[in-house]
């Protein structure tokens, strides 16, 4: 099971469409997968949907940013 991996959500960066990342693990005989976007979740829905018709667990997860920086300039 791979723990970091970016779907076509992950703008600039990630590439693979959820239903073949799912058809891919299944041919490799694995039983689950993860993804993890960057600074979103809008594919998570469609993945956790996709993944229990496959019967492959479902990880979801995000990428995220934490900065000790005020978020607004001055």
């Amino acid at each position: 099971m791979h723990l970091h991996v970016h779907t076509e959500y992950s703008l600039l960066d990630g590439l693979s469409k959820t239903k073949r990342l799912i058809e891919y693990v299944k041919e490799l005989g694995m039983t689950s997968l993860a993804i993890t976007d960057h600074g979103a979740m809008y594919g998570a829905i469609e993945f956790y949907k996709n993944c229990q018709k496959e019967e492959v667990k479902p990880i979801v997860g995000m990428e995220a940013y934490i900065t000790n920086v005020d978020r607004e300039v001055r």
